[in-house]
């Protein structure tokens, strides 16, 4: 999967996935992976690129992916075929993923992979509705049976709830200016296309910004469709039961695209990887100690070979950490 912040918005023309940083991906699960019968979670299955690179590589591992979208629980159940035996796919919301595993009979699993964002066929597939570079219905929807779309949101919210959504979720400067361009625009006729909403929120940034930093409908949409499929309370919810699912040496990694998922991912981790004693005990208990270890420092980048093949990886921020002891 691909965040939508800082990306190209141009078609993939190679006729396949490109999973983001699956060399460390794969190097970082390996370890946890290596005993018989291992169990992944791949929190946003999407194509299934990384789950299919894990299962050619364990041959014992059993996976269970997990995504809202039907489209991507058809398209990577045709892709992993192959691993029939070894999967177990279910059509749910990332935050549901503790009951998932129960379901699934597997109380306890040795990693967990959470590959955030709108992934390549969301992106690509103009009816969607997720990109400002094709005119198409304002949908965004990840599961197209639920009843929120971007539309609504558009033509319905306060002109405080927009700004809050823009300002929060997109991180936009001119986020009440472009919420009153809405609010404006939507009382002589709804607006119900991703072009006219692109072109509408460029006329509300000043020309002086509009010179630099890409599309400057970028930050809008990126707002609207974490508020339309409710990212980050999913990501909220769903990174913490991913760890309080590992056993012992289990690890989780997360590729992030845009800053509030990352900051997210990073105040998660952190809380689980610091003693909580109190402070100038000469011992520290073992109730206090930390129960996972950071594997990586700071946030991983992707190369810039692999930005040049694959410029979706560009705004990739790549976390991940071990259980170390349970409790």
């Amino acid at each position: 999967m691909w965040g939508l912040a800082a990306l190209s918005q141009e078609p993939v023309h190679s006729g396949g996935h490109v999973p983001v940083m699956l060399d460390r991906v794969l190097e970082l699960l390996g370890p946890a992976l290596a005993g018989p019968d291992a169990v992944v979670v791949d929190a946003n299955l999407g194509l299934g690129g990384h789950a299919e690179a894990l299962l050619a590589a364990h041959p014992s591992l059993h996976l269970v992916g997990i995504d809202r979208d039907p489209t991507a629980i058809e398209r990577s159940a045709a892709r992993l075929a192959p691993y029939a035996d070894r999967t177990t796919l279910v059509r749910a919301v990332s935050d549901e993923l503790a009951d998932v595993l129960r379901e699934a009979g597997r109380r306890r699993v040795d990693a967990a992979l959470f590959d955030l964002g709108v992934s390549s066929p969301q992106l690509d597939e103009a009816e969607r509705g997720f990109a400002y570079s094709y005119d198409a219905p304002l949908d965004m929807r990840m599961d197209r049976e639920q009843e929120l779309t971007a539309e609504r949101v558009v033509n319905t919210y306060s002109a405080a709830e927009l700004t809050r959504i823009l300002r929060v979720y997109g991180e936009e400067r001119f986020a009440a200016r472009v919420a009153s361009f809405i609010v404006k625009e939507r009382a002589k006729d709804p607006i119900t296309t991703t072009k006219r909403l692109a072109e509408l929120v460029r006329a509300a940034i000043p020309a002086a910004t509009r010179r630099t930093g890409g599309n400057p409908a970028k930050r809008t949409f990126q707002a609207l469709r974490i508020e339309v499929n409710e990212e980050l309370t999913a990501l909220e919810r769903a990174l913490p039961a991913a760890l309080d699912a590992l056993a012992v040496g289990g690890r989780v990694v997360v590729l992030a695209y845009h800053s509030l998922e990352d900051r997210l991912t990073k105040q998660v981790l952190a809380a689980r990887t610091r003693d909580t004693g109190p402070p100038g005990l000469p011992v520290l208990l073992e109730a206090h100690q930390p129960r996972f270890r950071l594997l990586t420092r700071g946030a991983e980048l992707p190369d810039d070979e692999e930005v040049a093949r694959n410029p979706r990886a560009a705004s990739a921020r790549l976390r991940a950490a071990e259980r170390i002891r349970q409790g």
